[in-house]
């Protein structure tokens, strides 16, 4: 087994990213929390924008890996939820992306990260919510909510309570808009 040594860093910079955004890649503070000289990390990166790089090189790659969980689920509750918990840190890097999309970077990877889940997703989705047979309207419902979403998660209400009632309330939505 090989031990890469950048990996410390990645793990302590991507989680530093999903809890406060990209203001709190200080390379100091950084070293602090891996245990290692400020000397360092500039050996293996060569600036902040690289190591920036890396980071959404890596959320890229756990996407995938959440897409395939994603597409084992059978139900939202609580297949997808139990997924969703697993993940805490990548939804929250995520919603440090959606809140900086204005880095050109960040839009991107922002908009390959959804992109790699979606489809996924959107299977499990349309079909609990009753709409496997109108996939635009599951698809447009998913990115109104989406967008909802991220606007209200935070580490904190990050719960399997808070996603329940969350998933509960659009399922809500969805029945009264079915009604004749």
């Amino acid at each position: 087994m090989t031990f890469d040594s950048k990996e410390p860093w990645i793990l302590v910079g991507y989680d530093l990213f999903a809890k406060e955004g990209p203001a709190a890649l200080k390379v100091e503070v950084m070293a602090r929390l891996v245990n290692k000289s400020k000397s360092s990390f500039y050996h293996h990166f060569a600036d902040v924008d690289v190591f920036t790089e890396l980071l959404l090189n890596y959320h890229l790659k756990r996407s995938h890996i959440i897409a395939q969980r994603e597409s084992r689920c059978e139900r939202i509750t609580p297949d997808l939820i139990h997924v969703l918990l697993d993940v805490k840190q990548d939804l929250l890097f995520n919603r440090q992306l959606r809140v900086n999309r204005h880095n050109p970077a960040f839009k991107t990877c922002l908009e390959r990260s959804t992109q790699a889940v979606e489809s996924a997703f959107l299977a499990v989705w349309a079909k609990d919510l009753g709409l496997a047979d109108k996939a635009h309207l599951a698809h447009s419902l998913f990115k109104l909510t989406l967008e909802n979403f991220y606007l209200q998660l935070t580490e904190a209400t990050l719960t399997y309570e808070w996603l329940a009632h969350y998933f509960s309330e659009v399922r809500s939505m969805v029945t009264e808009f079915k009604k004749p």
